[in-house]
């Protein structure tokens, strides 16, 4: 190889180099596929923080580090983010492969004693409330809200291939078939979901396009004029052009999914709190990581509003805090789904 040869070599493996290290911030453009948030130099001085689990808190999470590492020019290590859902995320972290898990839904009695048996001791943060949003395609024209009782009916398991046409649901909508997208089976989402609507955990039909990636089940209604799916309250805000949310009318009348109803808790039972579980273990170890949750506690408040979901009132950040500062370990949820719970519980429910 001549010397002009390897010189353009030389060039392109550092291109190649420089563009494999960049990070994204786009909430269009979260992926399982690329987990890193960000890189920066001399990475081996620190142990990467590494977070998984809910998709629907993910753009916060991946907000909330960007800024870190770009405002922390002197944190010398990587945030490593993805995202597998809920309960897949629960999995890596009660088996110690992450030092965060990103929950849309409290953790469950045997996610926590498979986190004891393992001997990891969690730390629950709430850090925002979603809400958690029913969505049609943009040129849907006959469906503006849905009771709670319309919503079991299309999603229970007896419904699986029965309930497969739009006045099957309401007989004023047309005779035009349903297709239906929704969070799959290692989502919090679906966990909530099935919870809040048919009344069981995991009771479902399973004849529906399903995924842990938000995003992809956005594409899906974005694209299809029959659709009705569901999702985090951010990726409807972010896709406002090719959705329309329904109101949700659980026996008070319709109400469609907005911070304000959200904070008046008129917006039941799909408002759910969003969190973060954080290893005390990990803390202890990593200083850094300890750093890093100051951070996001301290800016979450503006970044989940940036993002599209509705923030804490500031006592419940201030509460949060505080029990992160102390090291305070447990769960006020008691190891279940908590249906209605409100942005008020957060502040008078101890935890266990």
């Amino acid at each position: 190889m001549n010397a002009i040869a390897k010189n353009l070599a030389l060039v392109f493996g550092v291109l190649a180099f420089a563009t494999s290290c960049t990070a994204t911030s786009n909430l269009s453009t979260p992926t399982q596929q690329s987990p890193k948030v960000a890189e920066v130099s001399d990475a081996t001085k620190v142990r990467a923080i590494k977070i998984d689990g809910s998709s629907t808190v993910y753009p916060i999470t991946e907000a909330i580090a960007n800024q870190f590492q770009q405002n922390k020019q002197q944190y010398k290590g990587q945030v490593l983010l993805s995202f597998s859902g809920t309960s897949a995320g629960f999995k890596k972290f009660c088996n110690k492969e992450t030092d965060i898990s990103n929950a849309s839904r409290p953790i469950l009695k045997a996610e926590i004693e498979a986190c004891n048996k393992n001997g990891v001791k969690f730390i629950e943060l709430p850090v925002a409330f979603d809400a958690l949003t029913v969505a049609v395609n943009s040129e849907n024209t006959w469906a503006k809200d849905i009771t709670v009782a319309e919503l079991k009916k299309l999603w229970e398991p007896n419904a699986q291939g029965k309930i497969t046409r739009w006045n099957q649901v309401r007989s004023s909508w047309p005779d035009q078939p349903i297709n239906l997208y929704g969070a799959g089976g290692q989502s919090g989402t679906f966990d909530y979901f099935t919870e809040a609507i048919v009344g069981k955990t995991r009771a479902s039909r399973t004849d529906y396009i399903s995924s842990e990636d938000d995003l992809a089940l956005v594409r899906g209604v974005g694209t299809d004029p029959n659709a009705l799916g569901y999702f985090g309250l951010a990726y409807y805000e972010d896709n406002k052009t090719r959705l329309k949310p329904l109101a949700i009318d659980s026996g008070k009348g319709a109400v469609l999914p907005s911070p304000e109803t959200v904070e008046k808790a008129e917006y039941q039972p799909l408002a759910r709190p969003l969190l973060i579980y954080v290893n005390a273990q990990s803390l202890q170890n990593q200083p850094e990581l300890k750093e890093f949750v100051d951070y996001y506690l301290k800016y979450a408040p503006i970044t989940t509003s940036s993002v599209g979901y509705v923030p804490l009132p500031s006592e419940a950040y201030e509460l949060a805090e505080k029990n992160f500062q102390a090291g305070k370990e447990g769960t006020v949820f008691a190891g279940k789904e908590q249906i209605n719970f409100q942005i008020s519980d957060l502040l008078k429910t101890p935890q266990k």
